[in-house]
């Protein structure tokens, strides 16, 4: 089922540190990429048991990240997906310490993932059709930028991917598949 886009900003910090957590960060991601699943169905793709996959679906649940899926007509299996199509973990500027420090630990958890998703790709990737293995990137880019031109490209590559995001797409061709795409731009921690 498509939805419209619904993006959430995430401030409650027991939010924050209840997502800061390596198992409910990779079910949050693998339910927005391939949709609504049960927790068995997540287990292997998280690496945890179907039993522990339910009890940090039903933690996530508590903070409205998830919820059930009631589009199945399977009594047996309670699938669950994404809440929203997107959340930005925020803060108020000049969050407090306990703010700052559950912000920091859910980045952290998010670029393990990022790490994890693409070991799993590189480990597979001979097992891929050539389009595919063509079509996957792998590219870093050493920018100088101002923080205004920095924002404005986020924003404009934001534009770019937003029609392609699973959850809302209406147009999908029958070939496409799930793709886990990610962006990190930061300044140069040389501090010059």
């Amino acid at each position: 089922m498509t939805r419209p886009e619904d993006r959430r900003e995430i401030r409650d910090v027991r939010a924050l540190a209840a997502l800061a957590h390596p198992v409910r960060s990779a079910l949050l991601s693998h339910l927005m990429a391939v949709g609504p699943r049960t927790a068995s169905e997540c287990a292997a793709a998280v690496g945890a048991s179907a039993s522990n996959c339910s009890w940090h679906l039903r933690h996530l649940a508590r903070f409205g990240l998830v919820e059930p899926d009631d589009s199945s007509d399977d009594g047996r299996e309670r699938p669950w997906r994404a809440a929203a199509t997107g959340f930005h973990f925020g803060g108020e500027p000049g969050a407090g310490p306990a703010t700052q420090a559950a912000q920091e630990a859910l980045l952290s958890v998010q670029l393990d993932e990022e790490t994890r998703l693409a070991r799993a790709h590189l480990r597979g990737a001979d097992e891929l059709p050539e389009d595919w293995r063509e079509a996957s990137a792998f590219s870093t880019y050493g920018l100088l930028i101002t923080p205004a031109e920095l924002h404005e490209l986020v924003q404009r590559l934001d534009a770019l991917v937003r029609p392609y995001i699973r959850m809302t797409r209406e147009d999908a061709p029958a070939d496409a598949r799930p793709v886990h795409l990610g962006l990190r731009a930061f300044r140069f921690p040389d501090r010059s």
